[in-house]
């Protein structure tokens, strides 16, 4: 029995395996469960941010964001560069935070505070977009989302009482999202005077820190402690609208603003040298001061005089006097066609000191070329008087100040809310189909405003401001601007739209005051310049 009973085990454990199998295919492909339902498939834009954030956690700024840009090459040009940069920053970081460190340590009492290594490791930092705002303002603004996970190797020694205690950071993660603007943008190399730094959100920073050979960090409550205390210093520093200000070079020089005043006084000619065939000249000086666009300035025209008397005075503005050089010309007035130069000459105002008024007797030249054999010959002499007087400091800081102030709302706005201000400036090549009478219209949460018409002009300007006041910030609004043309002599056609415009409003928000040239839709080449502000009500 012990050999059937093996041979019909076997075969019925094999007819059971076989019946099984068919009879399981059977009910996989015949069967249909009934509590599963299709999938739902819809595209990625239908979905909500939180529902894609789960779906892809590390979706870049630049796929999420329309207004975010793609940035890979900055990302390459970074990566080639890092080790140079890395050892270039760590030296301008230990450089400024050497005399941080020796002004606060006395109040610890701690004999030294120095650093045994300094390096950012080898992986650079990734930049997952970034957004550049648009101003009629001499200044480029730019937000970059980053993202990095370094392995640094920042290695502090503290001595005090003769010992002296090893701090170790390392396995650095940081995500900020910083703005950075450069202005004032100048004519000058690198093109801007300052660079502007703040966060626009409070940063993620997570490291490891290790004393005496232990990580503190993996102690939950500190973790938590020093995670709080870096978000919240870190804040307060440099968290929008307070900023890190890093001057790049020296604004008056490079922008070329006012620094003093040149005040000239054109005394006399003296034996100038005949122009007309019949009778004597007609001088006139004419002032300019060079690396200037200005107009330059004339004297009275003296009739019929090769000795003339002016003794007239003039002030120029002086952008940097140690270039500068005031050229003066002398010509003969003519009163058709074109006036005879009688000679010129040049002055640098590098050669005059500072509130000391100084006679120059100087002869007048064909050119200022020092080889040209021509200038030898006499063409008579001019005597002038010059007096360089530059600006007080104070005076020089109030012309640097902001040229547009953001002012506080008025009273009785409503706590958490503000003043939304919108400033029509001027529009370009808006052109009607019938005719071209253009004024705006505005239309914000349901409330319409309008500029006053501005008849037969395809490049209107009317500098009319609109005053907004609403009890919350407008984040998620929307702004209508729409250019219309009417007319009264056009009975089938009165009204004809010219061009509109969305405006979202949530950088204004953000920036207290954006000033902005938009196109229009619906119109061919119009654009319309619009500065809008936003003075919010101070938190009680």
């Amino acid at each position: 029995m012990g050999f059937f009973g093996t041979i019909f085990g076997f075969f019925g454990f094999g007819f059971g395996i076989s019946m099984g199998l068919a009879i399981g295919y059977y009910l996989f492909i015949y069967v249909q469960p009934s509590d599963v339902k299709d999938p739902k498939i819809k595209p990625l834009t239908e979905e909500d941010s939180e529902t894609v954030d789960r779906m892809i956690p590390e979706i870049p700024l630049w796929i999420k964001n329309p207004d975010f840009d793609r940035v890979d090459w900055l990302n390459k040009l970074i990566e080639y560069m890092w080790p140079y940069l890395n050892k270039a920053i760590c030296k301008t970081a230990e450089t400024i935070a050497k005399p941080i460190i020796e002004e606060q340590i006395p109040q610890y009492k701690i004999d030294a505070v120095e650093f045994e290594e300094l390096t950012l490791g080898s992986l650079p930092p990734t930049f997952q977009g970034m957004k550049v705002y648009e101003t009629e303002e001499k200044e480029l603004i730019m937000e970059l989302s980053v993202k990095w996970a370094a392995n640094p190797n920042i290695i502090v020694a503290v001595k005090k009482f003769g010992l002296k205690a090893t701090v170790q950071v390392m396995d650095l993660h940081v995500f900020a999202i910083p703005r950075i603007t450069l202005k004032p943008l100048v004519p000058s190399f690198p093109c801007f005077a300052n660079i502007f730094v703040s966060l626009m959100e409070k940063p993620y920073v997570d490291f490891g820190l290790k004393l005496v050979g232990a990580d503190l960090m993996s102690i939950p409550v500190l973790y938590k402690f020093v995670q709080e205390i870096i978000k919240d210093q870190v804040a307060n520093m440099y968290l929008w609208p307070k900023t890190l200000d890093i001057p790049v070079i020296d604004p008056s020089k490079a922008q070329k603003r006012p620094v003093g005043i040149l005040n000239t006084k054109v005394i006399r000619a003296m034996k100038l040298k005949k122009k007309d065939l019949l009778g004597a000249s007609d001088p006139y000086v004419q002032l300019t001061l060079t690396e200037d666009n200005l107009t330059s300035k004339k004297t009275t025209v003296k009739h019929k005089n090769l000795n003339p008397e002016w003794n007239e005075e003039f002030s120029l503005v002086v952008k940097d006097p140690e270039t500068q050089a005031l050229e003066f010309q002398v010509f003969d007035w003519e009163q058709v066609g074109k006036h005879d130069k009688m000679g010129m000459n040049m002055i640098h105002l590098k050669d005059l000191k500072v509130d000391e008024p100084k006679v120059f007797t100087l002869e007048l030249l064909k050119n200022m070329n020092p080889k040209d054999a021509q200038n030898e010959k006499s063409r008579g002499q001019i005597v002038i008087e010059l007096t360089y007087k530059p600006f007080r400091d104070e005076e020089l800081a109030k012309s640097f100040k902001e040229p547009h102030p953001t002012k506080s709302p008025p009273q009785g706005t409503p706590p958490g809310g503000g003043l939304l201000v919108v400033i029509i400036h001027e529009a370009q090549d808006v052109e009607g189909k019938y005719h071209t009478n253009p004024h705006v219209r505005l239309i914000f949460r349901g409330e319409e405003r309008r500029t006053k018409i501005i008849k037969k002009n395809r490049d209107p300007r009317w500098e009319e401001e609109f005053q907004f006041l609403v009890e919350d910030p407008p984040t998620n609004d929307k702004l209508h601007v729409e250019v219309v043309s009417t007319s009264s002599r056009s009975l089938l056609r009165q009204k004809e739209s010219l061009g509109y415009a969305d405006i979202r409003l949530a950088d204004v928000v953000t920036n207290n005051r954006i000033n902005e040239r938009h196109h229009l839709i619906d119109s061919k080449n119009g654009r319309i310049q619009i500065e809008l502000q936003w003075r919010a009500s101070p938190a009680k």
